[in-house]
Order: C-alpha cells, then sequence, then structure tokens
C-alpha cells in the first residue's frame, strides 16, 4: 500500500452537567451563569471564538462600520451650519482593522471570562445521539460528551431565494457585506428588514449607488408606516431607487456584473444591472440541523423548537434559547432566556415573561419601538390613546440640524398606563429604554410627565409625548386639549 494515510481524528469521551450548544449571546451568558451558580459547564461552538453571529459577523461589526457611516454624513450635513469638510479619503483596510480590532477585544474579553469560571469550550459541530449525549465533529478531535442538560442556542443562518445565484462572488449575504472587501458602485439590497437597511446605510456612506428592492409593501414591516415613512425620506434622497411590493425574478451573472430582473409594484421597466447583490432576505433557525429526533426533541416544520416559560422543550432535560425557539431574533431576548434556562437547571423558580422586548433598526436615522404598535392594536381591536411629539418642536433636535424625528406613546385609555412606544430619529435606540422601563413598570404617562427631563434633550420628546395624552403640554398649541380644560 503506497501513499500516506489520513490520520483519523480521535474520539475523546466527556461528562458535562451543562451542556450549551453555540456559544452566542444566549449561549455564553448561560455558560457564565450556570457556571456561577455552581455547574460544571461545556460549551460547543463551530466558531474558534464566543460571541456567535452577534459579535462575530452580526451586532458588532455592523454597529462599528454604522459608526463611520454616521461620522461621514454628519460631516456632510456641517455644510448647512457653516462648517465643510473636503470628501472623505476612505482607507477600507485601516476600517477594517478597526472592526477587526473591536471584535477581537470583545472575544478575547468572553474568552477570559470563561477561562476564570472553568468552563470548556470546543470547537466543532453537536448533533444529539440520545436525550444524553451529542456528538462532537471537530477539526482535530471527536468527542461524545454526556450530559445531566443540554441547552440548545444554535441560533439561525441567512433564508436565501431558490433560483438565485448564490455560488457567485458578487452575490453576498450580511457577513460578505461586513467583510467589506470594496465599496462597490452599484449596489442592490434584497429586503428591506433592519439587516438589509443597516448594510445600505453603511455602503451608501462609503460611496455606493444603493437601491432597495422589498416584497412586502413597505421597509421593515414589523414597524409603525408613520416611522418608518421618516426612515425612508432619508433614504429617498440618498439612494438610488426604493423599491416597495417588488421582488426579484431573476439574475442574469454576466461578466460586467449582475443583471437583474424584477418584477412587481415599483419594478423598473427593464432589467438593472449590479457590481453587488446584498441578499437580506431574512434568517431562519438552526433547528434541522441538530438530529434532534435522536433526543426525540421537537422540531416544528419551519426549523423552530417550542420552548415554555422556563425554556424547557419537550425532552425535560433540554432547553432551547435565542433564535431558534422562536419569537423576535435578537441578541438581548437570547441573553435574558440564557439566564432563565441556567437558574431553572439550578432549581430556581424562574420563568422568562417579559412585558416588552425592543427592536431596533440602526439606520440612520434610527427606528426603535417597544411594546403594543399601532398597527398592531388597530388589526387586534385594542382601544388607545396616542401622544406624537414632532421633532420639528425639540431644541435639541432643532440645534442639531435633524428635526427629522417623532416619539409616540400609546396608552391605555382608561388607566392611562403604557402599551407601546415608536421612535424615529437620532439615537432613538438609546431613548426607547425609558419606554422599556415604563412598560415592564406599569408605569402611566403621569409618572412620565412628573419625572423631570433635562433641558435640553431628546429624552423630553417622552415626556412631552406624554403631555400631548394628557391635554397639559405647553410646548405645542393644542387647541383640542384646551377646549378640554374646565
Amino acid at each position: 500500500m503506497t501513499g500516506q494515510m489520513s490520520e483519523k481524528p480521535t474520539m475523546v469521551e466527556m461528562d458535562a452537567e451543562v451542556l450549551i450548544i453555540g456559544g452566542g449571546p444566549g449561549g455564553y451568558t448561560a455558560a457564565f451563569r450556570a457556571a456561577d451558580l455552581g455547574r460544571n459547564v461545556v460549551v460547543v461552538d463551530s466558531r474558534a471564538t464566543l460571541g456567535g453571529v452577534c459579535l462575530n459577523v452580526g451586532c458588532i461589526p455592523s454597529k462599528t462600520l454604522l459608526h463611520a457611516a454616521k461620522v461621514i454624513a454628519d460631516a456632510q450635513s456641517m455644510a448647512g451650519h457653516g462648517i465643510r469638510f473636503g470628501a472623505p479619503e476612505i482607507d477600507l483596510a485601516g476600517l477594517r482593522n478597526h472592526k477587526n480590532i473591536t471584535i477581537g477585544k470583545l472575544t478575547r474579553g468572553l474568552s477570559g471570562l470563561a477561562r476564570q469560571r472553568k468552563i470548556t469550550i470546543l470547537q466543532g459541530t453537536a448533533s444529539f445521539s440520545s436525550p444524553q449525549s451529542v456528538t462532537v465533529i471537530g477539526n482535530k478531535s471527536n468527542c461524545e460528551i454526556s450530559f445531566s442538560h443540554c441547552i440548545v442556542a444554535a441560533g439561525s443562518s441567512p433564508s436565501t431565494v431558490p433560483g438565485l445565484p448564490y455560488d457567485d462572488p458578487r452575490m453576498i449575504d450580511s457577513t460578505g457585506a461586513l467583510e467589506l472587501a470594496d465599496v462597490p458602485k452599484r449596489m442592490l439590497v434584497m429586503g428591506g428588514g433592519i439587516i438589509g437597511l443597516e448594510m445600505a446605510t453603511v455602503y451608501e456612506a462609503l460611496g455606493s449607488r444603493i437601491s432597495i428592492v422589498e416584497m412586502s409593501d413597505g421597509l421593515i414591516p414589523g414597524a409603525d408606516r408613520d416611522l418608518v415613512a421618516v426612515l425612508q425620506g432619508r433614504l429617498a434622497k440618498r439612494c438610488e431607487a426604493i423599491m416597495p411590493g417588488t421582488r426579484v425574478a431573476r439574475i442574469e451573472p454576466l461578466e460586467e456584473g449582475l443583471l437583474v430582473h424584477f418584477t412587481g409594484a415599483k419594478a423598473p421597466s427593464g432589467p438593472e444591472l449590479y457590481d453587488r447583490v446584498l441578499s437580506a432576505v431574512g434568517r431562519q433557525p438552526n433547528g434541522k440541523r441538530l438530529g434532534a429526533e435522536l433526543a426525540g426533541l421537537h422540531v416544528d416544520a419551519r426549523g423552530f423548537i417550542p420552548v415554555d416559560d422556563r425554556c424547557r422543550t419537550n425532552v425535560p432535560n433540554i432547553f432551547a434559547i435565542g433564535d431558534i425557539v422562536g419569537g423576535p431574533m435578537l441578541a438581548h431576548k437570547a441573553t435574558h432566556e440564557g439566564r432563565v434556562a441556567a437558574e431553572t437547571i439550578a432549581g430556581r423558580d424562574v420563568r422568562f415573561a417579559p412585558k416588552s422586548i425592543p427592536s431596533i433598526a440602526y439606520t440612520d436615522p434610527e427606528v426603535a419601538w417597544v411594546g403594543l404598535t399601532e398597527t398592531e392594536a388597530d388589526s387586534l381591536g385594542v382601544e388607545y390613546e396616542k401622544g406624537v411629539f414632532p421633532w420639528a418642536a425639540s431644541g435639541r433636535a432643532l440645534a442639531n440640524g435633524r428635526t427629522d424625528g417623532l416619539t409616540k406613546l400609546l396608552v391605555d385609555p382608561v388607566s392611562k398606563k403604557l402599551l407601546g412606544a415608536g421612535i424615529v430619529g437620532v439615537n432613538a435606540g438609546e431613548l426607547l429604554a425609558e419606554a422599556v422601563l415604563a412598560l415592564e413598570t406599569d408605569a402611566d404617562i403621569h409618572t412620565l410627565m412628573h419625572a423631570i427631563h433635562a433641558h435640553p434633550t431628546l429624552s423630553e420628546s417622552v415626556a412631552l409625548a406624554a403631555e400631548i395624552i394628557d391635554g397639559s403640554i405647553t410646548d405645542l398649541f393644542m387647541p383640542k386639549a384646551r377646549a378640554n380644560v374646565n
């Protein structure tokens, strides 16, 4: 027999009190909490570093690039304030390096926290072999891990559109976009949701001519239309085209670019040629990639794993959290679920029952909402009162030169307790925290009104929206409110 035989990976057997599949925000939070509660913890993840999609190829790198985009946009806007800067010199290598340094600092921090807690981290792909064990396929060795409890935090993957040429390197997903290989002259963003619009914001600021196509009737389908209208108004001025109610019919890979054919309400009269196409049409759970049937674990047709309010699956010793269980696919939801799962395993009486989960699009301007939206209230027949404070009446917004915003509160007509809130404008995501706390504590508009907000700030807009509902606002003239005063 000639030639050199490849070395077979060795099989290692391990035991864990708590095995966690997935090292993203939910997974590492669950791991750290379980370890703090005295459990022996093993984490398996396909990446070499903790942090999952969010830290490595999602939330953190995108915000790093969005900050750069904001600096460019702010510099441009200062021309109207009498201060002019030259055109930016964009060093892509330097920008990539800054992004990678940021990711590195955070991943090293997580590794250090895991070491301090004596958590075992394994790189590999896990699949169930029984209700008490998984097989991990790694690069150098394979493991059979027996566990007392398991927390599945395996996340989600980008969705694709059948028939499109994803094998063409000029067609990228969000991970490819965040690599920042170059700045295409002309780019199409498929998907008008949060991920697509954030990437559109980055690449437009860096110099790409951006078009956005969205199958539904409007951008960010989950948000109220009055909030989205503010963002869309700014995008319309900065982008080449916005095409709601339209979809990509097919894409022809040509030597000179990707020729895209459209169909729908806002479809161009003919095909358009783009240097890049970014596919951001949503994400799908990874539930069908785990060999769940060998554990007797129920996975629905879409790939979600149903859980109860303790994050427990139909198999009593197996829990699931994050994107894979449904609900909004958000890191901050997953981290709270991770704590609940870890504490339940430790015997604590806890449940995942939030009154609200905030959503934020880190676009320019940002769009943020929490609790009941006006669209949902109308469709469900829920009675509400509404207060909308326009940022055109905000001294701070005027001083900033960014009056493109509004703050909206929805309250119960009888109790005056907050039902939901929506904010669009610069730093809307930061401003939303007050509304999140108000919802969780059952606060009413009088609490928001009588809490003295610093002036001049954008945070005042929350109190002023409450005053509008109360009919006592002085910063705007409201004849109807005056007519109701005795």
